[in-house]
């Protein structure tokens, strides 16, 4: 039940803050706002994966993307099911909350909506939104359970 819930808080906050920056904020028109020396908010239409990875400028490329995540996110589930480490299921909880978030993203706007901009002065490192955020610390979890925990539990 750990990774499914963390996966459905993820989904849930993922989407509040999309919605709320779009709609309710309404980015689009107030941007860029600075919340601090290093962090703004824009907006960015991401069409490709993780750092703007695998642009896709056709419908084809985008349905690849939806089917290849959705199919992640479905195998990642199974392993949920299967798991009885909590570090494991948590981590894998962020990842398909967070894929299923830049889905619905796909879905709806056809791209995926990134809006936090990390930067040091005109050098900007990286823009994203809440599911990118739980992929990559999902992933960090991950490689750690597998490289760290992993042999702690087979010498059990």
């Amino acid at each position: 039940m750990l990774g499914f819930s963390i996966a459905l808080i993820t989904f849930v906050l993922d989407q509040a803050t999309k919605l709320y920056t779009f709609y309710i904020y309404d980015l689009p028109v107030k941007e860029p706002v600075e919340l601090a020396p290093f962090v703004n908010l824009i907006v960015v239409w991401n069409r490709g994966i993780s750092y703007g990875l695998f642009q896709q400028s056709t419908e084809l490329g985008r349905w690849g993307l939806i089917v290849i995540s959705i199919l992640a996110a479905i195998g990642l589930s199974f392993w949920i099911r299967r798991t009885t480490a909590k570090l494991l299921a948590a981590s894998l909880g962020l990842i398909v909350g967070g894929a299923v978030g830049n889905v619905i993203d796909r879905l709806w706007f056809g791209a995926v909506f990134d809006f936090i901009q990390f930067h040091i002065g005109s050098w900007s490192w990286y823009v994203f939104n809440v599911a990118d955020a739980a992929i990559v610390a999902g992933v960090v979890g991950l490689l750690y359970d597998s490289f760290v925990l992993e042999g702690r539990r087979a010498r059990k």
